[in-house]
């Protein structure tokens, strides 16, 4: 008869566990991804990536290195991440007590005293005269487990993981794209300070030009109408310093923020110290899931909200708990620990849920809901993400394929405005509007060179994000 209970026993587990595995499933990847071979603009199998270069290697301006790390080390977005990953290593630590067993400790004394009609009632049967005294001590020891048959707490704590691991990964997105900022306004401080020394150079050489204008009127080679037209085209210069300026300013002000630092000045080098790296890595597109944090982050929001809905599912199906009670009792006086009475009790039961199935059926929907919705998130972050390495490499290319033709152009111009200050002091085969006129395009060309320059290194600075650089 033992025997055979224990195979029924056995038998019975043996199906719970069964039927169990079929209630919860285990996540798997969406395989429809909207990943294509290789990224657009680029035929590149290689799997190599800048993404993999420490951000030190990458942007080794020793200013900037310096102000990357103090930002890393005192940003304010970056410490509320690391305080969400606290928060979240909190609930898994709490999410894993739920598998160990509850307990709970009581402590009751009572002091009782019969009345005077009770002794006279019953005293006399009693063999006593004098009202007596009770105390009762009683100390009680409660423990309940709830066995994880349908894996409810199982999923619970996949569904802890998964958002501490999101946290981590929305960590490491608000660094990566922490570095990508600084490194995108230093660059552009850098060009405004390029612009503003060019235009400094401009007044300079303008300046000296209303000088020879002047002399050249009074040999009576120019006109008073060629003088206040030399003296506007100065003031057309001297009127864009201060915008020049103010923008420093702005930056300055933006990435002492990004420092977590009040608005200061910025210790920087020159634009004309940067190279933007020749030889751009980018890998293949599936490599985002891995080496994108914000890519991560979706895939672990989605894998949350997947656990959630096999939690979910386990509230049609019976809980079951063990309670065990113990405790010692006695009466009278603690003359000895053998005065008092043991005693214990095991009880095991199944909670069926009845009267609360619509509400059951109602937060499964809610889950599912929720994970549809996380599927959607996970295939527009890589969407997003693969858009943004497409941006970055074509900007990149545009900006490289115009710096010969810039080249080139600068040359060209720095020529003709030579040669027609040359014809305009010596010859009288031109006149000061062409000289007017090869300046104009002279300071325009060398301002465009810098903002080619300034596509190409942010264009390197947002392909290192895209891709995941900046946290490894």
């Amino acid at each position: 008869m033992t025997n055979r209970y224990k195979q029924y026993s056995l038998a019975v587990l043996l199906a719970v566990a069964g039927f169990s595995c079929k209630v919860t499933q285990r996540y798997q990847r969406p395989n429809d991804l909207p990943v294509t071979a290789t990224y657009r603009g680029s035929n590149s199998t290689d799997s190599a990536t800048i993404a993999n270069m420490p951000w030190k290697q990458l942007f080794i301006d020793p200013a900037l290195q310096s102000l990357i790390q103090q930002g890393l080390d005192n940003n304010l977005d970056l410490k509320v991440a690391v305080a969400r990953i606290k928060a979240a290593d909190a609930n898994l630590r709490q999410s894993k007590a739920a598998f160990l067993p509850s307990l709970a400790v009581d402590a009751d004394y009572t002091r009782s005293k019969s009345s005077s009609a009770q002794l006279k009632a019953f005293g006399s049967g009693l063999g006593t005269t004098t009202i007596p005294t009770v105390n009762t001590y009683a100390l009680t020891g409660t423990t309940s487990w709830e066995a994880d048959v349908w894996g409810k707490l199982k999923s619970n704590k996949k569904a802890y993981v998964a958002a501490l691991l999101q946290s981590e990964a929305y960590k490491r997105a608000v660094q990566t794209q922490l570095i990508a900022d600084i490194a995108t306004n230093y660059y552009a401080l850098l060009a405004y300070d390029k612009q503003l020394e060019i235009t400094q150079q401009t007044i300079d050489i303008r300046k000296k030009d209303i000088i020879t204008v002047k002399e050249l009127k009074t040999a009576a080679t120019l006109t008073g109408a060629d003088v206040v037209t030399s003296e506007a085209n100065l003031y057309s210069a001297e009127v864009s310093v201060p915008d020049i300026v103010q923008n420093i300013r702005v930056t300055e002000n933006a990435i002492s923020l990004l420092l977590g630092a009040a608005p200061d000045s910025i210790v920087r080098s020159k634009m004309d110290d940067q190279t933007a790296l020749a030889q751009l890595q980018t890998g293949v597109p599936v490599q985002l899931i891995s080496n994108r944090p914000d890519v991560q982050q979706a895939e672990y929001g989605l894998i949350n909200k997947f656990e959630l809905t096999n939690s979910a599912r386990t509230y049609f199906y019976p809980s079951l708990t063990i309670t065990a009670t113990g405790g010692w009792a006695t009466a009278n006086t603690l003359k000895g620990f053998f005065d008092g009475t043991f005693y214990g009790n095991l009880v095991g039961g199944l909670t069926q849920p009845i009267f609360n199935q619509g509400l059951n059926k109602q937060r499964l929907k809610v889950a599912e809901a929720n994970q549809e919705e996380a599927v959607y998130t996970f295939k527009t972050t890589v969407l997003t993400a693969y858009q943004e390495v497409a941006n970055a490499l074509s900007s990149y290319q545009t900006a490289a394929s115009k710096t010969e033709a810039r080249t080139l152009q600068l040359q060209s111009l720095n020529k003709a405005v030579d040669y027609s200050k040359e014809l305009l002091k010596f010859t009288s085969t031109t006149n000061y509007t062409d000289v007017l006129t090869a300046e104009t395009n002279l300071l325009a060309a060398q301002i465009s060179g810098i903002s080619d320059k300034l596509q190409q290194l942010q264009a390197v600075v947002t392909l290192y994000r895209a891709l995941g650089g900046g946290w490894k």
